[in-house]
C-alpha cells in the first residue's frame, strides 16, 4: 500500500535531534516535498546540536529521495550544522558519497539571465555592435585582398576560381529556372488581374518585362544564391575552422582571405549577372506564355511591347543591382563561415546565419538603389 512522504522531528536529548523520513518517496509522490520546510524546522534548535538522519520508516524510494537528500545535505553543510547520515539505506549512502567525491567545478552552473527588458535591450545592443565590427573588419580585409588581386599579388588557384564559378553557375540553373518562369508567370496573373479592369491586357508585357529587368530577375536570383552558394560557402569554410584547416593554412603562409574569399567572390560576382540575364529571360517567357494562354494575346503583338517597353538603362540595372548583390551574398557568407565557432552546431549556425545577413544586405541594397535611381530619374 502506498504512502505519502512525510518527515517528523523528534528530540533525542539536549543535543541530538532525530530526523525520520517515512513512506514512499518516489517520483510520483515526493513532488511537494521542500527543502527549505525541513530548514525551517531545524532553525528552533540549536546550531551545535547533533542532527541524525533516521531512515526506519522509508519504504520505496527513487532517484526523488537522492535529488532531496542530496540538495539537504548541501545546504546543511553549507550552514555548518553537524548531520549524522549513517541511518540511511546502504544505496543512498553509496550515491551520495559517489556524487560527493568529485567536487563541482566552479562556474558550471549556468548564470540565471535577467528578464530585465534594458538589460535584454543592452544585451542585443552590444551584439549587434560586435557584429558590425566585426563584419567591418572583415569588409576591410577583403578590400584588401582585392586590392592585392588587381596589383596581381593575390595568392589561390585558378582551379578554384573556375570550381567555384562552376558551382555558383551551371550547377544553379535549373533552380533558377523554375523561380524565374513561375515569378514571371505570377506577374503576368497578378497585372492581369487590375488591368483587365480596363481592358488593357496587353499591358501585360511592360509590366513584366519591367519588373523583370529592373527589380525581380536581380532580386529572387539574389535570393536564390544566398541560400545555396552563400549558406555553401559559410558551411565549406566554417568546417574548415572547426577542422583547424584555416590555421593550418596561415601556419603555412597562405592568406585565407586570398585563399578561400576571393575565388569564392570574384565567381560570384562574374555569375551573378548571368543568372540575371538568364532569369530575365526565363520571367519574360512566363509572362508570354500566360498572355498567350490565357488572354489571346498574340505572340508577336507581345514581343512588340516588350521591345518597346524596355530600354537599355532598365537593363544595365538589373545587371548592377545583380553584381552587388553577388559581392553582398558571397561576403555574408564568407565572413559567417569565418567567424564560425569550433563545434559542429556552430556550422548549421553559421549556414543560417549567412542566409539571413546576406537577405538582409540584399534588401537594404535593393531599396538604395532604387530610391537613388528615383531620385535621378532613372
Amino acid at each position: 500500500m502506498n504512502a505519502s512522504p512525510s518527515w517528523r522531528l523528534d528530540l533525542v536529548d539536549l543535543k541530538t535531534v532525530k530526523l525520520s523520513l517515512m513512506g514512499d518517496w518516489t517520483l510520483q509522490y515526493a513532488e511537494g516535498q521542500k527543502v527549505e520546510d525541513i530548514l525551517i524546522a531545524l532553525s528552533r534548535f540549536s546550531r551545535d546540536s547533533l542532527f541524525i538522519l533516521d531512515s526506519s520508516g522509508l519504504n520505496k524510494w527513487d532517484s526523488a529521495l537522492m535529488v532531496f537528500l542530496l540538495e539537504f545535505v548541501k545546504t546543511v553543510n553549507a550552514r555548518s550544522l553537524n548531520l549524522d547520515i549513517s541511518g540511511l539505506p546502504k544505496g543512498v549512502l553509496d550515491l551520495i558519497n559517489l556524487a560527493s567525491e568529485v567536487p563541482e567545478r566552479k562556474g558550471s552552473e549556468k548564470k540565471k539571465s535577467s528578464n530585465d527588458w534594458l538589460t535584454l535591450i543592452g544585451n542585443a545592443g552590444g551584439r549587434l555592435i560586435q557584429d558590425g565590427l566585426r563584419l567591418t573588419e572583415f569588409l576591410g580585409d577583403s578590400a584588401n585582398s582585392f586590392r592585392g588581386f588587381l596589383f596581381g599579388r593575390a595568392r589561390f588557384r585558378a582551379i578554384d576560381f573556375w570550381l567555384q564559378v562552376q558551382e555558383c553557375g551551371p550547377s544553379a540553373l535549373p533552380i533558377v529556372t523554375l523561380i524565374s518562369l513561375l515569378v514571371g508567370l505570377i506577374l503576368a496573373f497578378v497585372g492581369a488581374v487590375q488591368l483587365a479592369l480596363f481592358g488593357a491586357q496587353l499591358y501585360i508585357a511592360d509590366l513584366v518585362v519591367l519588373g523583370m529587368m529592373r527589380e525581380m530577375g536581380a532580386l529572387m536570383t539574389a535570393v536564390i544564391m544566398s541560400g545555396r552558394s552563400g549558406a555553401a560557402f559559410a558551411a565549406q569554410i566554417g568546417t574548415m575552422n572547426v577542422n583547424l584547416e584555416i590555421s593550418a593554412l596561415k601556419v603555412m603562409g597562405f592568406p585565407p582571405m586570398d585563399f578561400l574569399v576571393l575565388p569564392r567572390m570574384l565567381a560570384l560576382v562574374i555569375v551573378m549577372p548571368l543568372l540575371c540575364i538568364y532569369s530575365d529571360l526565363l520571367g519574360v517567357i512566363g509572362g508570354g506564355l500566360v498572355s498567350v494562354a490565357f488572354f489571346d494575346i498574340p505572340v508577336t503583338q507581345f514581343l512588340h511591347r516588350t521591345a518597346g517597353a524596355v530600354h537599355l538603362a532598365d537593363f544595365f540595372i538589373g545587371m548592377f543591382k545583380a553584381t552587388i548583390f553577388g559581392a553582398l551574398i558571397a561576403l555574408a557568407g564568407c565572413a559567417r563561415g569565418m567567424q564560425c565557432g569550433r563545434t559542429a552546431s556552430s556550422v548549421g549556425d553559421a549556414a543560417t546565419s549567412s542566409v539571413v545577413t546576406a537577405i538582409v544586405f540584399i534588401v537594404v541594397a535593393d531599396s538604395v538603389i532604387t530610391l537613388v535611381c528615383d531620385r535621378l530619374h532613372i
